[in-house]
């Protein structure tokens, strides 16, 4: 399942980089709102961080969202 998600990330941010950072990430981080700028700045510029963030975030484990803190 992970490799799947990550995969259609990878494939989302090649098509429209904010997308594939704002599945990741949401749309309240630090993260998105850099890969639109840089998306508006160019969008080769954008690609290249939205892969870069989404391939280097260690995977995540989506029962840790129900645990307790």
């Amino acid at each position: 399942m992970g490799f799947c998600m990550r995969f259609l990330e990878i494939l989302c941010a090649i098509v429209l980089p904010p997308l594939g950072v704002f599945f990741r990430y949401g749309c309240c981080k630090l993260e998105f709102w850099l890969s639109v700028v840089l998306t508006i700045l160019g969008y080769v510029p954008g690609i290249i961080y939205a892969i870069y963030v989404i391939v280097t975030d260690p995977e995540r484990h989506y029962d840790d969202d129900y645990r307790a803190v």
